[in-house]
Formats: structure tokens, sequence, C-alpha cells
């Protein structure tokens, strides 16, 4: 019977992430501070006014152990737009609009090759998401940041600010038994649930293949299929928010599916259904290879750590449908129903004949 192999056995511990993010309560007395009035709580993140009716959303966020690919690979020119993707499509959570872009590059050394090509890919992350990088760091910490190849080791953190009015805020409330779930296409394994990817994959973690190799379920060398950019959201989101009234957001990204649940604080008694997926060949090819090695890596652990081919989520009123459908179409966002809102308080998925529950 091979073992199943799951993200904790990859390294990362669910349940002390759950414990660990409990600590984030420490911080609400700083909330206080707040000049123009209460901090609002949302079902992804914390905003804050700065006026009449007109809210600020910040956010940070890196690219995870994926830049350990990009070293892998050799190639540096897009891991900027992973981390631009990650603080942008945060931002739109709440229905605001992405006004700049910062960067913190922490590395081995700061080649002006290797910055050249990190720079190159936040630039295009920017452009994509019509909103200019305005400041940055690169810090040169030799002794804390070690690279797979001499020298070229980095981390990378963008901080991503962007304003809503009161109006557009987009809430998770309202929420209800058979509002449609939309889902927007991934590009693929995107930036997370990648130590588990690596663990598979790749040689150099233990995993089957080298980044030059192309299996046969792929086109291209595997590296690169695993180093393909995270998809940027923020045009079509906002056409959506300036046409019609869009009930919740979800960047699909870290936990997944599971992440819907969150919704449940706006929206209590409500669940999720999900049964239309038609994920890239990376995600089979990941649990095949799994099989291969002697491990066995469930649909549901899927489900609950990789986006399975849809990198955003929208909740909108059913009788809205048809509006949305048509205004995503128009921006030329691969787009299409992937599930509606139950009264079942689960979230379930339904995928190749088999009914899953996640929570």
């Amino acid at each position: 019977m091979p073992k199943n192999y799951t993200y904790d056995d990859a390294g990362v511990n669910r349940k002390q992430r759950v414990e660990s993010k409990k600590q984030l309560s420490i911080l609400q007395e700083t909330y206080k501070q707040s000049f123009f009035g209460p901090v609002l709580k949302l079902p992804y993140g914390n905003i804050f006014p700065i006026g009449q009716d007109q809210y600020l959303d910040l956010v940070i966020e890196g690219v995870g152990t994926k830049i350990l690919i990009a070293q892998l690979t050799k190639k540096y020119d897009t891991i900027g737009i992973d981390a631009v993707a990650m603080a942008v499509n945060d931002v739109i959570r709440s229905g605001a609009k992405p006004l700049a872009i910062a960067d913190n590059i922490h590395a081995q050394e700061s080649n002006p090759d290797l910055v050249k090509n990190w720079l190159t890919g936040v630039a295009e992350g920017a452009i994509e998401s019509g909103c200019p990088v305005t400041g940055g760091e690169i810090g040169d910490v030799a002794e804390i940041i070690k690279g797979i190849n001499q020298n070229t080791g980095f981390d990378m953190v963008i901080t991503s600010i962007g304003t809503v009015n009161k109006k557009d805020l987009i809430t998770g409330e309202n929420i209800k038994p058979g509002d449609p779930i939309i889902g927007l296409a991934s590009s693929g394994l995107h930036s997370n649930g990648i130590t588990l990817a690596r663990k598979i994959l790749f040689k150099q973690w233990g995993g089957k293949f080298e980044p030059t190799d192309i299996p046969e379920d792929l086109n291209r060398e595997i590296g690169l299929e695993a180093l393909e950019p995270t998809k940027i959201y923020v045009k079509p989101l906002l056409k959506l928010v300036s046409k019609i009234k869009i009930k919740a957001a979800v960047h699909i990204t870290g936990d997944a599916y599971t992440k819907f649940n969150n919704l449940t604080h706006a929206s209590p008694g409500i669940g999720f259904r999900f049964d239309h997926f038609h994920p890239q060949p990376i995600f089979a090819l990941m649990q095949k290879t799994a099989t291969e090695l002697g491990y066995s890596i469930s649909d549901e652990e899927m489900f609950k750590t990789f986006n399975m081919g849809w990198g955003f989520g929208i909740v909108v009123d059913k009788t809205d449908f048809d509006q949305a459908m048509s205004i995503l179409d128009y921006t030329g966002v691969e787009a299409d129903v992937i599930g509606e809102i139950t009264d079942k308080q689960t979230v379930e998925v339904i995928y190749n004949g088999k009914r899953m529950i996640l929570t």
C-alpha cells in the first residue's frame, strides 16, 4: 500500500499554520491607531479608511519556494511576475484598484545580471496590473540567504496598495444558495503548493525529473512548466466591479478550495459545491509521478493544496450571471461557472465522478 503523501509530509504543517495564524489577534490592539475610523475586517484581510467612504487595501506577498525553481532552471526573468501577481490578486479581492507596487529583494549577492532579470519580471507584472513600481530595495545578505547555485540565492517580496470606494466593496455578505461561482483560469501551478510539487517532480529535492526533462504528458521542459508565471486578474475583476455587484472574490492560493470557507464568516449557513475542472497536465503528472515514487497523492489533497486549473473565484447573484460572463468574455479572460453556493455548510468537490468533502 503506497504511503499517502501530503503537504505535511512535504514540510508544511497545516495544523501548526492554523495555530500560528491565531497569533494575529495580537495585532488587533493596533487597530485603534487607524486615523480616519475603524479597520474593516473582510473575509480575506483588512482594509482601513482614508476619508469619507474610501478605503485603502495594503497587501504584502512573496513567491515562496518557487524561487528555488527559478534557481534550478537558471531562469530569473519571470519570477517577478509571480511576486506582483500574488500581491495585486490579493488587493482586488476587496474590489480595490491597485495604485502602486514596491519590491523588496534580499539577495545572496546583488549581481547586476540577476537584478536586471528580477526587475524585468516585476516591471512586466506591474504593467499588466496597470500600476507603477514606485519604490523598492535590494539588500545583500549572504549570511542569511543561500542559493542552489553559487551566489544566486534570493527572496522576493512585493507590497501593493489599492483604493476602493465603499459602494464598490466586496464584502462576502448576502451570499445565498443558488448563487453561481465563476472561475478564472489559472496558468498552472501558480505560486502555491510548490514545496509539495518540488519534492515529487524534481530530483534536486528527491523527485523524479531533471529540470530539462520533457515528460510525455507535457510539451516542454518540466522546469519551464513549473515556472509558468501566475496569472494576473486585475483588469477583468475591476471591469466586473464597475458594472455589477460582486458578492465575493477569492484568490485560489494556499489551502486552495478550502479558502472559500472564509466566506461563511460574512454569510453564515452557506456551503460550496465545485463540479467543473479541467486542470493543466502538470497536476495529473504530479499524482502519476508520486505513484511511480511509491507514494500516493489523493484527489482531496490536490484540491486542498493546488488551484487545479482555476486561479480566481467570483460569486455573483444568479440574476447577474449572464452579464458577468459577457463582461469577462469581453476582457479576454478564460472564465466559466465552476460551481454554486449550497446550504450544506461544507466545501464539496465533484471530480472524475468522485464526491469529496474538503471541510
